[in-house]
């Protein structure tokens, strides 16, 4: 009997650690393990995964990509009601991005999803941006890391590239993944969906 009520017990405990809530496991996708939690490289600020999922292109896995933010929300309206910290992730899959098919992605992704104004005013700033980027190989991580009053990082592989000022900016980034337009509508989906 003392070693099945052990049982029981030990049952009652792993139920509680995986199931109650504000207990943070994480998720897995293509073997790779996506944390629940993160800090910021450049502050104290702690944030929790809003969703995570695949952007692909003709049947390929490119990355895998997470959006971090200091409560879980489900628009990209929501997201830019506040200026806040967060983290957009890329983990590479692919064998190669070469840089300036990156490039070419991001001029495409602000182009498509912000207006003419806007690209105007950032022109410069996204010009910044890619310059920082390198080629990326499978294993790669970028993160991008936005904080009020300082710009959004670029970070690759744990090692700081530079900063893009401006809330402006990162609001408009983050229409790559988010807008109306987004690079990938399932990823997109995924990023937000998990707040739901």
């Amino acid at each position: 009997m003392p070693y099945v009520n052990k049982l029981i017990t030990l049952s009652f405990l792993m139920s509680f650690l995986f199931y109650a809530p504000g207990i943070a496991i994480g998720k897995t996708i293509k073997d790779i393990d996506v944390p629940e939690q993160i800090t910021l490289t450049d502050s104290s600020q702690s944030l929790i995964l809003n969703g995570a999922g695949i952007r692909s292109k003709f049947f390929f896995s490119i990355y895998i990509g997470a959006l971090y933010l200091p409560e879980r929300l489900n628009s990209y309206a929501a997201i830019i009601e506040h200026d806040q910290p967060r983290r957009v992730m890329m983990y590479c899959l692919y064998h190669e991005i070469e840089k300036q098919k990156l490039v070419d992605a991001w001029n495409e992704g602000f182009s498509k999803n912000n207006d003419e104004q806007t690209m105007n005013k950032l022109r410069d700033r996204i010009a910044e941006f890619n310059k920082l980027f390198p080629a990326l190989h499978t294993g790669d991580v970028v993160y991008l890391d936005y904080i009020p009053g300082k710009g959004t990082s670029l970070i690759f592989n744990h090692k700081k590239l530079g900063v893009i000022p401006g809330e402006d900016f990162n609001t408009a980034l983050l229409k790559v993944w988010l807008g109306k337009h987004p690079a990938d509508a399932s990823l997109k989906d995924a990023m937000l969906g998990d707040a739901e």
